[in-house]
């Protein structure tokens, strides 16, 4: 669940995705100047980041994830 992926030929780098994020879950690449997905499992599919962005680079899902249960 969360966001797929962020299309780096279309991103801008402006930042809007990474300051309107409830949940902090987006950094900024020191490097490349334009975000990262740094904490995935805090997304909450709020769809923010992809409804914002002027680019309309990221791709968000409400699809939950099959996890392997982890024997400890």
């Amino acid at each position: 669940m969360g966001v797929r992926k962020i299309d780096y030929r279309l991103c801008s780098g402006c930042g809007i995705c990474v300051e309107h994020c409830p949940m902090d879950v987006f950094r900024m690449d020191e490097k490349t100047k334009k975000p990262v997905i740094k904490y995935l499992r805090d997304c909450q599919s709020c769809f923010l980041c992809e409804i914002d962005c002027p680019e309309q680079a990221m791709y968000v899902t409400p699809d939950r994830e099959m996890r392997v249960p982890l024997p400890w």
